[in-house]
């Protein structure tokens, strides 16, 4: 590498050399001031590198001088940035950054198309594809409300056979376009933000594309290291391939953590709509499962390509269905005790009584100024005329309140006065902010919160901010590492993300806000401040007449088994419901209907192993992951260097 950089033509030296000097010139008279700006000097490196693409030897060397044109340019951009920083100010410039990353981009999405376009055109391309397109759609039809769930066990076979008997080439082509048709079932209803959200409808269908093309990057990859584990040395091949299940569930750990975290659709959710087959959920969690899933295809799909004879080939499919029988007895037999039996002891001496309101307000009109009024009035009216019986707990929805709290002190007063006139626990959704020092870039702290009104009580109430903000919808990523990214505006609620998780006497109670309660991590470590219930507020309303109000519920529920607890679950648009700490539903309503729920809600009374070991396996996961990607990439660089 480093000899065929040293006989480069001088004429691209100096190429670099001038470009190198005109960012200079552009950095040092940079406008000083905060902020996305844009400058007519910061075109000056483009202008000056232009003369030189005419050079003969220039051209011929095209993608270096690309890519020196990009890091150049990527250099000055963060120098600008790290020293507008120190000094407080905090600024980049908009050509700048498009003159970085527009180019090289192009240049790639060229690339791209033109690697698609050959692998269409071969038969063993198109096969490759239509085996995993068939093999990744039926199993995105596997996740509730969809009927698949244990068909899993097998649907990936076709893709597996894919990775074993195509070319790498192939098997990725396959791969990264039936993981677009796979995620693009998986989150079409994403779609449905557009009639709501602020942001131009095209800007959200573009980065609904972004989105499902970066989670199909997984597959790609998963695929990519399945292909250079099975050609790596046989002395060591036998092993990878016995652990590629375990480093698949790795890669969905990526998922949950950090700021792109959006643990969805995880491989081992697809066993939903059967309530035996998620009883060993306590015992191995929910990578568990999808390292069983992978573990399964994995098998079948080898073997099959082993074998000439196809009869030879029936008894592995006692893999599959020994899972699915094992799973099934070990299920119906916990769920044959007294113990598991639905809402056991619901009525004992201590329950809590949960009055849950969904009022199905309409998610366009919900931030409406003119509609406030109505919106607090019928809510409000929900609960004072459809709860007749006491309940130690009202729970109003995420933002029942379609404002910042603070601003509305008489619905404040209001508040206090329902939670004392049913003498209960009163939590309502709503917006809060804080004011920031004026040399702060973020004006203000817009939070996502919830607020616990308590009968007697004259104080303002207590507060939880919700932890997990949804990437690009609630917050854009890194905005904390690197502040020049709050000046920018995509629509989103630019909220900043909690630090505490409360329990709540006296029942001993933690609240959930939206997609809070499908991270593990946080439901152990309330857990292990001793809260005994979740109460978790959503208003899946974004999310139209689709699948995901279903898949959210799902993820819930396996929380609620994994960690042994209890859940009342309320949507501002549905499904509200209640879940016990073995899985058991009661009380599902509807999506977008007007329902008041109530019920004595059991707390938790079951210990289970993954909530003892859980942050330990997943960590455990995370760096078998890392290990098992750096020896795979080092064997295939080892490979490459011998041919």
């Amino acid at each position: 590498m480093l000899n065929k950089i040293k006989a480069l033509p001088k004429v691209y030296w100096i190429y670099v050399a001038v470009l190198f000097v005109a960012e200079i010139v552009a950095f040092s008279l940079r406008p000083d001031k905060p902020g996305l700006y844009t400058h007519i000097l910061q075109i000056l490196p483009l202008v000056v590198a232009l003369p030189f693409l005419f050079f003969r030897n220039i051209r011929k060397n095209y993608k270096p001088t690309l890519y020196a044109f990009a890091l150049v340019s990527f250099l000055f951009l963060a120098l600008d940035y790290n020293i507008g920083d120190i000094r407080g100010i905090g600024h980049a410039g908009l050509i700048q950054i498009i003159l970085t990353a527009c180019p090289i981009g192009l240049f790639w999405i060229i690339l791209f198309i033109r690697w698609n376009f050959r692998q269409i055109r071969t038969r063993e391309s198109r096969t490759a594809l239509i085996l995993s397109c068939f093999a990744w759609g039926l199993f995105a039809l596997a996740y509730p409300p969809m009927p698949l769930g244990p068909a899993a066990l097998l649907l990936l076979v076709p893709w597996f056979i894919v990775l074993n008997r195509f070319t790498r080439g192939q098997a990725m082509f396959a791969t990264f376009w039936s993981g677009m048709l796979y995620n693009s079932i998986n989150y079409y209803w994403i779609y449905n933000v557009m009639h709501v959200e602020t942001a131009p409808s095209g800007l959200i269908l573009f980065g609904l594309f972004l989105l499902i093309a970066f989670f199909s990057a997984y597959n790609t990859l998963a695929g990519f290291v399945y292909t250079l584990a099975k050609d790596a040395p046989a002395k060591i091949r036998r092993y990878l391939l016995i652990l590629f299940p375990v480093f698949y569930a790795g890669l969905e750990m990526t998922r949950t953590y950090g700021d792109f975290a959006f643990p969805w659709s995880h491989l081992g959710y697809v066993f939903g709509n059967s309530l035996e087959l998620l009883q060993m959920l306590p015992y191995i969690g929910i990578f568990g499962y999808t390292i069983l899933v992978v573990a399964s295809n994995q098998a079948v799909a080898q073997t099959l390509c082993k074998v000439q004879d196809i009869k030879k080939a029936i008894p592995v499919l006692a893999v599959p269905i020994a899972i699915f029988v094992v799973l099934l007895i070990q299920g119906s037999i916990v769920l044959s005790k007294p113990e598991a039996q639905p809402f056991y002891n619901a009525d004992a001496e201590g329950t809590p009584s949960i009055a849950l309101v969904q009022p199905s307000i309409e998610q366009g009109a919900k931030w409406s100024k003119e509609r406030f009024d109505n919106i607090v009035n019928k809510t409000l009216g929900m609960v004072n005329d459809s709860i007749k019986e006491h309940a130690d707990i009202i729970v109003l929805a995420e933002t029942a309140i379609p404002d910042h709290i603070r601003r509305q002190p008489g619905v404040i007063e209001r508040l206090h006065r329902v939670a004392d006139k049913k003498n209960a626990q009163l939590l309502v959704g709503a917006l809060d902010y804080r004011r920031n020092p004026r040399e702060s870039i973020r004006k203000f702290d817009v939070y996502n919160a919830s607020f616990l009104f308590t009968p007697g009580d004259i104080h303002f109430p207590k507060r939880y901010i919700k932890k997990h903000l949804v990437p690009f919808s609630e917050r854009i990523p890194f905005d904390e590492v690197f502040p020049i990214l709050n000046y920018v505006d995509l629509g989103e609620g630019d909220f900043v993300a909690g630090k505490e998780t409360p329990v709540y006497e006296p029942f001993l109670w933690t609240p959930y806000i939206c997609y809070d309660a499908i991270f593990g991590d946080l439901v152990r470590e309330a857990i292990r401040e001793g809260s005994r219930l979740m109460v978790n507020i959503t208003n899946d309303g974004w999310f139209g007449r689709s699948t995901a109000p279903y898949q959210h519920l799902n993820l819930i529920r396996y929380r609620a088994i994994e960690n042994g607890m209890p859940v009342a679950r309320l949507a501002n648009s549905g499904v509200s419901a209640y879940i016990d700490q073995y899985g058991h539903y009661d009380g599902n309503t509807e999506i977008f209907t007007d329902r008041v729920i109530q019920r004595k809600m059991p707390l938790k009374t079951r210990d289970t192993l993954y909530s003892h070991i859980g942050d330990t396996v997943e960590i455990l996961l995370l760096w078998f992951f890392a290990l098992y990607l750096a020896i795979i990439f080092l064997l295939a660089f080892k490979n490459r260097k011998r041919s």
